[in-house]
């Protein structure tokens, strides 16, 4: 029997993906709980063009990301703190200062997809970050703290 899932399954496939089950499994777990739909031969035709549009749009959406990563890459951000005079910084610098900074500067990222690569940050100076725009695409940028 085969169906089309609608959601992930351990050790089955993922969403989307046309597999072949048991026919008892199929139709009487996966089929009722929402996890499957039946493969039938309308089934998969639709199925085959909501693939085909999902790539269409995975590929605009790509190629925004690689831009931006392009764009990122080539700017200089600097985040102000307050620090004492040895150069250590009052607290830390977190992703949510680093957002801050990029949204000054004109890049809309989410916070959660920034990482910082010498966390936590205690002092001034010169760090690096990456940030996950897509599956695939993380630009490598640095970023300088400067106290005030």
């Amino acid at each position: 029997m085969e169906v089309i899932l609608k959601k992930n399954v351990d050790k089955l496939g993922y969403a989307d993906e046309l597999v072949k089950v048991k026919p008892g499994y199929g139709r009487n777990f996966l089929i009722p709980q929402g996890y499957a739909v039946l493969a039938t031969a309308s089934a998969k035709k639709a199925h085959a063009e909501t693939m085909k549009q999902r790539a269409h749009k995975e590929n605009k959406l790509l190629e925004a990301a690689k831009e931006v990563a392009a764009k990122l890459e080539s700017v200089s951000i600097t985040i102000q703190t307050k620090a004492g005079e040895n150069g250590k910084i009052f607290g830390s610098i977190n992703t949510v200062q680093l957002a801050e900074a990029l949204k000054k500067v004109g890049f809309d990222i989410d916070r959660k997809s920034l990482k910082i690569k010498d966390e936590p940050i205690k002092e001034v100076g010169t760090y690096e970050a990456e940030a996950n725009l897509h599956k695939g695409v993380r630009p490598t940028f640095k970023f300088e703290v400067v106290g005030e």
